[in-house]
């Protein structure tokens, strides 16, 4: 019998990008995400901000409300690095001592539209039907009403000052925290793993705070940064009409509400503490897109 041969067949080798021919195949490797430097930007504006709330004679070694005598209305230089008011304050002292006044008052606002617009919408979303209604019906009402005339009328009953205008500010976005927190826990109320919690046996209850809350709050959160950049902004236009806190307490939009007689003599007593509410609402915008996008 004649004995056949068999040749191995030989595979022309591919180039793997200088590899080794051993049959192995390149990995490829998680790239690492960057940071965007206005994202960077937007934490320290932030991080500044607070730290200015929290401590502010480590900033700064003048009063923010006492005034040197002869000081009176100095230009920007190297003793006052952002010139003076006119009873000699020192204007970067007044905005370091103004962030408190400015930031709690915001984060009060937030925290108080926060609580009950999560609530209202917690509960319009899970129990539906007549509550759903009532809630919503009230949540237009609100929302119909522009926010500056909702809270002024506010703080009219509840009288001048820093907590009662925050009060109002909070009230007045208790509507947008309604809506965004119905919305997402009807999305979340009809999905599977809610359905699956239901058929083990688990209660309306148990459900509602294991599972539908959890997940609704995540883009409430988010939408909250944003809602604090708003919630400076009212509480400087507050300010800035008076009804926030009196003098001579330094808050920002009171900062610009005195400056303005001078605007043409000494320019920087609104220039500053304008640029610093829009510094900081910018910066809380920026956090706010970035916590949204995470929660795509």
């Amino acid at each position: 019998m004649s004995s056949i041969s068999y040749e191995k067949a030989v595979v022309p080798e591919r180039d793997l990008g200088g590899l080794e021919s051993e049959g192995t195949l390149p990995t490829s490797r998680p790239r690492r995400r960057r940071v965007p430097l206005t994202l960077l930007l937007a934490w320290a504006v932030i991080a500044i901000a607070v730290l200015w709330a929290l401590t502010p004679q480590l900033f700064t070694a003048y009063s923010g409300t006492e005034g040197i005598a002869g000081a009176q209305r100095l230009a920007p230089g190297g003793e006052h690095w952002l010139g003076t008011d006119q009873l000699g304050r020192d204007l970067y002292a007044r905005i370091v001592y103004g962030a408190s006044q400015t930031l709690s008052a915001a984060l009060v606002a937030v925290a108080l539209g926060l609580l009950l617009g999560t609530a209202l919408g917690l509960i319009a979303g899970a129990v539906g039907g007549i509550a759903d209604e009532a809630v919503m019906r009230f949540v237009d009402v609100l929302l119909s009403i522009p926010g500056l005339l909702l809270s002024l009328s506010i703080i009219i009953l509840l009288g001048f000052g820093t907590v009662n205008a925050a009060i109002a500010v909070g009230i007045t976005s208790v509507a947008n925290f309604a809506r965004l927190a119905r919305a997402e826990v009807v999305r979340v109320r009809h999905s599977d793993y809610v359905e699956a919690a239901y058929g083990s046996g688990g209660t309306f209850w148990a459900v509602l705070w294991r599972h539908i809350l959890p997940n609704s709050l995540t883009s409430v959160i988010a939408f909250s940064a944003l809602q604090f950049g708003s919630a400076i902004l009212a509480i400087a236009t507050l300010s800035f009409l008076g009804y926030g806190t009196p003098p001579p307490t330094p808050e920002w939009g009171l900062l610009i509400a005195e400056g303005r007689n001078y605007i043409s003599t000494a320019w920087w007593l609104t220039t500053f503490p304008g640029l610093a509410v829009v510094a900081v609402v910018l910066a809380a915008n920026r956090i706010s897109r970035a916590l949204g996008r995470t929660q795509l």
